[in-house]
């Protein structure tokens, strides 16, 4: 399923925007949060777990005739960026939204 959303860019950004979107929207739906407030939150918490994200599965470019010079000797040979930005979404979504039932945000 993550390789059909990361096939191309404008099918990662659809995907991440409805997801995004899926969840802003349960959050004003059953908790009260304004759409703005939702917005902000989701992005923040996003963005946030965007880092946290980042180093799962990289592994540093260990063939010699790829490696350019200047370049850092832990650079990932391949970042996956699109898939984790799936991920980042999909643990965003859970996260936002159990933080939002627990937190009494309605004042958002």
């Amino acid at each position: 399923m993550v390789n059909i959303l990361t096939s191309s860019t404008p099918r990662t950004l659809a995907a991440i925007t409805m997801i995004g979107a899926i969840s802003v929207a349960l959050a004003v739906k059953l908790f009260g949060l304004s759409i703005f407030g939702g917005v902000a939150l989701y992005f923040v918490v996003w963005w946030t777990l965007l880092f946290a994200i980042l180093p799962f599965r990289n592994q540093a470019e260990t063939d010699p005739e790829r490696v350019v010079p200047g370049q850092d000797p832990g650079a990932p040979a391949t970042p996956r960026l699109r898939e984790k930005a799936i991920w980042t979404t999909l643990v965003t979504s859970v996260v936002f939204l159990a933080t939002v039932a627990i937190l009494p945000l309605a004042g958002l």
